[in-house]
């Protein structure tokens, strides 16, 4: 698992949050992580990089099978959120590969869906509804009509780079 972050003040303070006792045998893992940024065991790896996930996307020589969307909102950190993000996203991302995220707004969906994406609603009783995006059909998922959204929602566009930056 490769997990970029930004505020290394967020990762420092997790070495004196107090854990509910679920999460007790999980401890050594983040302790671990916040001093030395990795964690290695027989059945886990995780890197933890301290700094701008646009640059670290970049730079990573891995296939992913499930990449997890979890930057903050679009409109609170619309740089995670744009099309040329996602399409350095994909070219992580192995053939088989799905991209989840809670985001379920038509500009992150469209940014997927011009990267070449289908997309998808992942919906359950127990929490609210969220993307899934993929290059190959998902069966069992109600497939978002990316072609009737564009043509009931013109004006709305994909974030980009040339906007944010």
């Amino acid at each position: 698992m490769y997990s970029p972050e930004l505020d290394a003040k967020l990762i420092e303070s997790l070495k004196n949050f107090t854990y509910p006792d679920e999460f007790s045998g999980l401890k050594n893992i983040v302790d671990t992580l916040s001093k030395d940024g990795v964690y290695k065991d027989e059945d886990l790896y995780i890197e933890l990089f301290i700094g701008d996930a646009r640059e670290y996307v970049k730079n990573l020589d891995v296939k992913f099978d499930i990449v997890y969307q979890d930057a903050f909102s679009p409109s609170a950190n619309p740089i995670l959120w744009t099309k040329e993000y996602f399409e350095d996203i994909k070219e992580l991302m192995s053939e088989d590969g799905i991209l989840t995220t809670y985001s379920t707004a038509l500009k992150t969906r469209l940014a997927l869906f011009e990267n070449g994406f289908k997309v998808y609603i992942n919906k359950g009783e127990k929490f609210r509804n969220a993307t899934l995006a993929s290059f190959k059909e998902l069966d069992g998922y109600e497939k978002v009509d990316m072609e009737h959204k564009i043509k009931c929602n013109p004006d709305v566009k994909a974030l980009t780079d040339k906007e944010i930056l």
